[in-house]
């Protein structure tokens, strides 16, 4: 991706400090993007992040916040502001996922038997959360011209997961939102798209022991398009995001609004623009989900 320049670029990544936040983050760095990052509760995080982009050419700051808060989405887009003096990028990443919804160990519980608390947690910050975020920064990227939102979902097997609880639900909303804010932004030079893996991908929103070896020596793109959520025998490595996050953050993407692009059907291989097109779904104006 060295042929994609983001200098002079400023990008918020909201749960940016570990999983695919934190490839995305350093995809954009590395890059030459100036990156803010949040995170709820793990600064030991934000300081790992923050040290592993120390030596890219952009750069990464992080800011502990809560994206179900309005009060704290506003604080984290006036603070990229305060940096810069521009919001050219948003990520909305930030997901809680099903295992907030059971014990320890415990099997994925049906949605009667879920917890009250955690499944309002994982709807405020699923889907509440992006629009809050996308609410705080749109109107600067429209007095600017430009302006890059990229909501990240997940495969549709998993929308539709038994023990899932809400989280495939609220990933199915905001592909809804998407769309709704593709159009609403037409012709202002604001873009929302939404990029996802393809599948499970080895990080800690999955459970399980040993997070960061648990990925199969997978080549993305090299498979036949439309095989998301299959990844036999283990999960898919994470830095698959980086490559398409570099390229929808830039200006490379402008012509491409309302669209849904499959990371593990991006080939490393073609030029960013091939690749793109690869991994980019047909669109669908109606939703099946039933």
């Amino acid at each position: 991706m060295g042929m994609i320049d983001l200098h002079g670029r400023t990008a918020i990544i909201t749960g940016g400090a570990r999983g695919l936040g934190r490839v995305m983050t350093l995809a954009l760095a590395e890059a030459g993007a100036n990156v803010i990052i949040t995170a709820m509760r793990s600064p030991d995080q934000i300081a790992e992040t923050e040290a592993q982009a120390a030596d890219l050419p952009g750069s990464c700051k992080g800011i502990l916040a809560d994206m179900s808060n309005a009060s704290d989405c506003r604080r984290v887009a006036e603070a990229a502001l305060l940096l810069t003096g521009r919001i050219d990028i948003l990520v909305n990443n930030a997901a809680r996922g099903s295992r907030e919804q059971r014990a320890e160990g415990g099997e994925r519980p049906r949605f009667w038997e879920a917890d009250e608390d955690a499944i309002e947690r994982m709807v405020a910050t699923n889907l509440a959360g992006p629009y809050l975020m996308a609410r705080a920064v749109v109107p600067t990227m429209i007095a600017q011209g430009y302006g890059r939102i990229i909501n990240i979902s997940t495969s549709r097997t998993t929308m539709r997961l038994i023990g899932g609880g809400p989280y495939g639900p609220t990933k199915a909303a905001i592909e809804a939102a998407t769309n709704i804010w593709a159009r609403e932004l037409a012709g202002t030079g604001v873009t929302a798209n939404a990029l996802l893996p393809g599948g499970a991908s080895d990080t800690d929103l999955i459970p399980g022991d040993g997070i960061g070896t648990r990925a199969v020596a997978f080549i993305p793109g090299k498979d036949e398009p439309g095989q998301e959520g299959s990844v036999p025998g283990g999960l898919l490595p994470p830095w698959i995001m980086g490559p398409p996050i570099v390229w929808l953050a830039s200006d490379a993407s402008a012509d491409f609004n309302g669209r849904r692009f499959v990371a593990r059907d991006w080939d490393v291989d073609l030029p960013p623009d091939q690749a793109a097109m690869r991994a980019m779904q047909p669109p669908c104006d109606r939703p099946v989900i039933m």
